[in-house]
């Protein structure tokens, strides 16, 4: 790769949001309940006021048959990881606020507060 198109590179990757610089302690949490079960891999919630984003344990197609707003995402260990992660499935109620596939967590769980 020439020096020109590794400068364009830096260039964009620096123009783009880093989201892993973010600090999601102290009040960003405000108004959100956490919730963490060990299990083999963690299931993960974090719940607004609005509905939740929660980890691939939970199934959308229940939460469709409850009417529950909920937004999927995969492979987290954190709930730090689940703001970073893109939604992979929303329910029906959740697609109704605005929640779309490839979103972030953070932006879906803006919708959900």
């Amino acid at each position: 790769m020439n020096l020109a198109r590794q400068m364009i590179l830096v260039l964009v990757l620096l123009s783009m949001p880093a989201w892993a610089d973010i600090d999601y302690d102290g009040s960003y949490w405000q108004g959100l309940e956490r919730e963490q079960i060990s299990l083999q891999l963690p299931l993960l919630i974090i719940k607004g006021s609005r509905g939740y984003l929660a980890c691939a344990y939970i199934d959308v197609d229940t939460c469709n048959k409850t009417g529950e707003a909920c937004a999927i995402v995969s492979g987290v260990s954190s709930h730090n990881d689940m703001l970073r992660a893109k939604i992979k499935y929303a329910s029906d109620a959740a697609r109704e606020l605005g929640i779309e596939e490839g979103m972030s967590g953070a932006k879906a769980i803006e919708l959900l507060r």
